[in-house]
């Protein structure tokens, strides 16, 4: 598994704040999963109990490109001034291809893609999507009018901050902003139980210390891990590959994110910096053994887009 490398990122302590920063989006996305599910089933029955011309379908089969849904049907143009008029910003920027228009009749989970950032085309569901996705839908849509928007774009902020971060490190100061940053987003949930176990995990996270130090494989120190204390190599081993688990999806993510942005055909600023990012990214994962290991068809997908530019 690389138990030295994972000691060695771990005891670097910006590195050890952005992972707990971003294992803690994790936890607030499965907390959200259900609530945006469930709101958005209520809010996709509403739109087609008040407007009848929603309930029949699509027969020509419209698909959208990036931002633009050109010459759309009658149906799906309608579909279409729905979602812009429960829009919480004016003449926003819709990323149309996240969507099958087609399937806005009969899946709420389409819908509600239409609010979310690029990149949302494969996501079929409530449980496929990342923080950023479920905080922008409820930002932007106007059935979260109970949250209130100010909370959560400050932890959109801070989520991008996070995410963009070159190094993969942020300071003990940047940590204490975004705890407050989402125990005010928390409380906005305090009427929903499952919230309330989320914030008791987040907030637990916040406060564990991820940093051992392994001298070969013969003894560690002790690691608190989910309130738990482990002082054996079994226990730490475990403890381990659960904190390796979350590292790797939480640097997939990342992966997925910018491959997305250097493959994308909008060009400008915007690209520019995702690209230098992606190859940033790459310097970390090759710096160390495990990383590069475990992400080594990314890395070579990385490099054959290098070979193109």
């Amino acid at each position: 598994m690389g138990l030295e490398e994972l000691g060695a990122r771990l005891n670097d302590r910006g590195y050890k704040n952005w992972l707990k920063a971003a294992r803690c989006l994790c936890l607030l996305r499965d907390g959200l999963h259900p609530f945006t599910d469930l709101h958005m089933r209520g809010f996709h029955r509403e739109l087609l109990d008040g407007n009848p011309l929603l309930r029949r379908p699509c027969k020509t089969s419209c698909r959208p490109r990036g931002t633009e849904l050109s010459n759309p049907c009658r149906l799906c143009s309608e579909w279409q001034k729905v979602i812009l008029s429960q829009h919480n910003q004016q003449n926003a920027t819709v990323h149309w291809d996240n969507c099958s228009p087609p399937q806005w009749r009969t899946d709420h989970w389409e819908l509600a893609k239409a609010y979310m950032p690029r990149g949302q085309g494969k996501k079929t569901a409530a449980e496929k999507c990342d923080a950023s996705a479920l905080l922008n839908l409820i930002n932007y849509c106007k059935c979260f009018q109970s949250v209130d928007p100010k909370c959560v774009r400050e932890v959109i902020r801070c989520r991008n901050e996070l995410m963009h971060s070159c190094e993969l490190r942020v300071t003990d100061e940047w940590m204490r902003h975004y705890q407050t940053a989402l125990k005010k987003l928390l409380q906005q949930f305090s009427l929903i139980p499952q919230m309330a176990t989320v914030g008791l995990q987040i907030e637990e996270m916040l406060n564990a210390d991820l940093s051992i130090c392994v001298s070969g494989l013969d003894r560690t120190d002790s690691v608190l891990v989910d309130g738990l204390e482990c002082d054996t190599v079994s226990q730490w081993e475990t403890s381990a590959g659960a904190i390796s688990q979350w590292e790797a999806e939480l640097l997939q993510e990342r992966l997925q994110e910018l491959l997305h942005a250097a493959t994308d055909e909008n060009d400008g600023d915007t690209k520019t910096r995702d690209t230098e990012q992606l190859k940033r990214l790459r310097g970390f994962l090759q710096a160390n053994t495990d990383l590069a290991e475990r992400f080594s068809a990314e890395l070579q997908t990385i490099n054959s887009l290098e070979a193109k530019d």
